[in-house]
């Protein structure tokens, strides 16, 4: 498959903050702990071996072992990887991401692909220990809206639930069938029809299908809304609820952040946790000045709690507290022996907001690393590229650029007026300046008269360039269809389109990104069939 590579800033996509953050500007550098780079990882592996407790393993592969039993036919890559997560050796890489239907856009596999990728060299430049890709499913997560649909060959496919408001992890599959299974494409892979129609939850669903995408890669899927996996959350919730200690800490950075030109990404509240109802919803926890006491909000009721039996609570039932986007990677964090977490721009983004909460609750940072990033080019669209005299890395210029560009390549002439505008404001200051000594109250008319003829003018450019362009409107349609077809909406082909409409195609795709990809390149890729 060929490659080619551009960086990030020339694909016009990505915000100033991570092309300062690939650049490494050193006024970032406080807000992250290391540089994903291959030899940073060393100093990572022995902190984190520090930190990391026999007990936390034992809690690990016990809910993995547990969760994975309900799989049928478990790849023995990712039963080995499971197990090898008991010894104290192993470390993991891990990209989280939503439950999305069908994998939803295209970064979904793009972010494990990086995963499995950066494990593979790790163990290459680390053959004493073992690394194990790990995806963290956002089972808790309640914005049911965003995951809910996906697109395919131009026609988007959606599920309505009954029931919403809750962690997305626990939804019955009830209706998905009739109003999306049933309506696929017969060429859509059997895997993705069977992980739904096998399973009771979304959770299960997920699991289901990322272990048949990726399970021979090694790829372990955990679902974190696990009881015995909340125990791990109890220091952290005594701590939240009685010092609201997450909050004070990302204030603090915000402000250091916005003093060197940066945005924060996430709102930090009071209390960042949510409370998992008897009713199924994910219900936010907030302060209540006047009562003194905790709220705890749910829909047409008022419960409050003192901060005592919240703490009671928090103690004896963790599996009722959800963290929030503050809290989740501190959770994350305390559950995995993890070495480096993969996202997306805006998740890097949040995650610098955040070293200062893991400071305070003495949990070690990882390594924050961009996914890798990518267009598909099939083989049809590559045709129609060189057809234009275009390379795979033109197609990210502008579209009035490129019909530049293809224009010249056409032989078209290049329609400027500009020297002529040029001549006529230096005939008009003449008569401006004869004006001035003869009347000067004919300058502003002569300065009108100008503006208008400059008009004139400036419309004879446009339509002069218009019979320039019909002269190949045929090229220049192909060109602006294309431009359409790899930027959907104007946006990059990897938020919009579905893996399903590449695998289709091409049954290898997932293997040959893998290959592909190189995560500490810190490049965005353009893949060719």
């Amino acid at each position: 498959m060929p490659l080619h590579h551009l960086s990030y800033a020339a694909t016009g996509a990505f915000s100033p903050f991570l092309s300062d953050y690939v650049a490494r500007r050193p006024e970032l550098s406080p807000f992250y702990h290391r540089f994903p780079a291959l030899a940073e990882f060393e100093a990572q592996i022995e902190e984190k071996k520090a930190a990391y407790t026999p007990e936390a393993r034992q809690r690990l592969v016990a809910a993995l072992r547990e969760q994975y039993a309900r799989l049928s036919d478990v790849n023995p890559l990712v039963q080995a990887n499971i197990d090898l997560l008991a010894q104290d050796t192993t470390f993991t890489v891990v990209t989280g991401h939503q439950l999305n239907l069908f994998t939803g856009p295209l970064y979904f596999v793009y972010k494990i692909a990086s995963a499995v990728k950066l494990c593979r060299q790790l163990k290459a430049k680390y053959p004493q220990y073992d690394f194990v890709p790990v995806y963290w499913m956002a089972t808790e997560d309640h914005d049911f809206a965003e995951i809910n649909h996906f697109n395919l060959f131009n026609k988007r496919y959606a599920w309505e639930a009954a029931e919403t408001g809750g962690p997305v992890g626990r939804l019955k599959l009830d209706g998905l069938a009739a109003q999306v299974l049933d309506h696929l494409p017969a060429e859509v892979p059997a895997a993705f029809q069977e992980a739904y129609r096998a399973s009771a939850t979304l959770a299960e669903a997920t699991q289901r299908l990322t272990h048949s995408l990726f399970g021979e890669f090694g790829l372990v899927s955990l679902d974190a809304d696990h009881p015995v996996l909340k125990q791990a959350l109890v220091p952290v919730l005594e701590r939240e609820i009685t010092e609201h200690a997450s909050n004070q800490a990302v204030q603090a950075t915000n402000a250091r952040l916005e003093a060197i030109g940066y945005k924060p990404q996430v709102y930090s509240r009071p209390l960042n946790l949510f409370f998992l109802t008897d009713a199924g919803k994910r219900e936010r926890l907030e302060l209540d000045a006047e009562a003194d006491c905790v709220q705890v909000t749910i829909r047409n009721t008022n419960h409050c709690h003192t901060q005592d039996e919240l703490l009671a609570l928090a103690r004896q039932h963790p599996e009722q507290f959800s963290p929030n986007v503050v809290l989740r990677p501190v959770y994350q964090e305390l559950l995995l022996p993890n070495l480096c977490y993969i996202g997306g721009g805006a998740e890097v983004a949040y995650w610098f907001q955040l070293k200062a909460v893991f400071d305070t609750y003495g949990v070690p940072f990882p390594m924050v690393l961009l996914r890798n990033s990518a267009l598909y080019l099939g083989k049809a669209n590559a045709g129609k590229l060189r057809k234009l005299g275009l390379t795979p890395t033109d197609i990210f210029k502008p579209l009035a650029e490129l019909k530049k560009q293809v224009g010249a390549t056409l032989g078209q002439e290049e329609i400027s007026l500009a020297a002529q505008q040029q001549a006529l404001a230096a005939a008009f200051k003449e008569i401006a300046d004869l004006a001035q000594r003869l009347d000067p109250t004919l300058v502003k008319t002569v300065a009108a008269e100008q503006q208008k003829v400059a008009g004139g003018v400036a419309g004879l450019e446009k339509r002069l360039s218009k019979a320039a362009e019909a002269k190949h409107e045929t090229v220049y349609s192909q060109l602006t269809a294309l431009k359409d077809k790899l930027f959907p909406s104007g946006e990059l082909q990897e938020r919009s389109d579905s893996v399903l409409s590449i695998l289709i195609n091409n049954p290898d795709f997932l293997r040959q990104l893998v290959d592909a990809f190189e995560p500490l390149a810190l490049e965005f890729t353009v893949l060719e069939e």
